[in-house]
């Protein structure tokens, strides 16, 4: 979800100079609460919050409505409520999340194949080689925008520039419902006028930290030898800031999405303090990240635990395996570990496993015995069976009872891979 509200948006009009550009930028508005509107028009132009209304529950995402209110993601739902109090909390539907986003990323892929999802509700397409088939950059993303309404009811922003970095610059400007084309020469002037918080990578620390040398917009960057940018900055993101700056980006679009990490956590309604309900939440959720890289065929070398507490602290902890594996068993074993080594000194409002530094599934050598072949063939066989009958279907014996994430999201939903690759 976008932090902007929809205010000070820029869009460009009918007949706006497209030359030198290729890469669009496609981002849908406030895409669950869309989807909740199109599925109940009722909620049409009310403030709406995705989450649960009980318990800690956070903001998946927010309509525009809510928003110029300061409703944020990942915000408390509670706090949300103190903001927009006459909000209307709807529960989350993921699974009508990710078949409209099959239905809007095979639309990407009618035009082009070279489509980048960045998330459910994103992606960047390289047009350069759909001109003859469709016509210009921007009439491509113009026929975009209306086949998307027209097939599936929803709004969708576009950016297009020569780069993929000014190409979202330009859609996140252009929200809600709009277009805003960047020519390449007009490049520079574009980036100028805008805050150096809108560079990729300058978050509010590096804000700060060039703030406080008087660097408050991209124009103070581009007056600003390179040198004070890496002593500010690192030498490495200096550098990035600096031809950010000035329009150089040299990434392509890369249709091949490299998952960096696959994780699960969860936040209670009440703090726990007792680790042994810590330790069945751990194993939970180990099973649902072990699905998840054998559905994706992964293995992961690392494992990592988030806890938080009480008073918001937040603590991580990881280790590296001596095998990548995919197996539940083994990833909440190496998550319990963790655990065992972390002071509760307050009771846990947070709990996280994330698989990292994953690789394609059966890399690795071949060992003389595999420790792990009798939890991978009844997790096998258990996939079958959720497969045929429902996620719920077989579980743990340790975890039945009440599910206590009341439909919480997974941690950085992605879209479905396109089936036609």
């Amino acid at each position: 979800m976008g932090r902007g509200d929809g205010t000070g948006r820029i869009v460009s009009p009918d007949d706006a100079d497209d030359t030198g550009t290729r890469i669009l930028h496609v981002d849908m508005d406030a895409f669950y609460a869309a989807v909740e509107v199109l599925d109940d028009p009722s909620l049409k132009g009310k403030p709406i919050i995705i989450g649960a209304p009980e318990g800690r529950s956070v903001v998946s995402s927010a309509s525009y409505e809510a928003r110029r209110f300061g409703v944020r993601s990942a915000m408390p739902v509670s706090q949300a409520l103190r903001l927009c109090p006459q909000a209307v909390v709807v529960p989350p539907h993921f699974d009508r999340y990710l078949a409209l986003s099959r239905q809007v990323m095979a639309i990407f892929h009618d035009v082009t194949p070279l489509v980048e999802p960045l998330s459910i509700d994103e992606a960047f397409l390289d047009v350069q080689g759909a001109r003859r088939l469709w016509g210009s950059p921007g009439e491509i993303a113009r026929t975009l925008r209306a086949r998307v309404l027209a097939e599936t009811g929803l709004v969708c922003s576009i950016g297009v520039a020569a780069t993929k970095h000014v190409a979202k610059m330009a859609s996140t400007i252009s929200k809600p419902d709009g277009l805003l084309i960047v020519p390449a020469a007009e490049t520079q002037a574009f980036l100028a006028a805008r805050p150096v918080g809108a560079l990729w990578g300058v978050g509010p620390k590096a804000a700060a930290s060039l703030a406080g040398r008087g660097i408050h917009t991209v124009a103070d960057v581009l007056a600003t030898p390179r040198g004070v940018l890496e002593r500010a900055l690192g030498p490495a993101m200096g550098a990035r800031i600096w031809q950010l700056a000035h329009g150089i980006d040299a990434r392509e679009v890369e249709t091949e999405r490299v998952e960096k990490s696959v994780g699960h956590e969860e936040t209670f309604h009440d703090d726990i303090a007792d680790a042994a309900v810590l330790r069945t939440e751990l194993r939970r959720l180990a099973d649902r990240v072990g699905a998840r890289l054998r559905e994706n065929g992964w293995e992961a070398a690392t494992i990592a635990l988030k806890l938080r507490f009480a008073d918001f602290t937040t603590i991580t902890r990881s280790q590296t395996l001596p095998e990548a594996t995919a197996v539940g068993q083994r990833i909440g074993d190496a998550a319990w570990e963790l655990f065992s080594h972390v002071d509760l000194r307050l009771p846990v409002r947070l709990i996280g496993v994330r698989a990292e530094n994953l690789r394609p599934a059966g890399g690795g050598a071949l060992a003389l015995w595999d420790d792990d072949g009798d939890w991978r063939r009844i997790e096998e066989a258990l996939d079958g069976a959720r497969e045929k009958f429902g996620r719920a279907a077989v579980t743990r014996a340790t975890l039945l009872g009440k599910a206590r994430d009341l439909g919480a999201l997974p941690t950085n939903p992605r879209p479905p891979r396109d089936e036609r690759s």
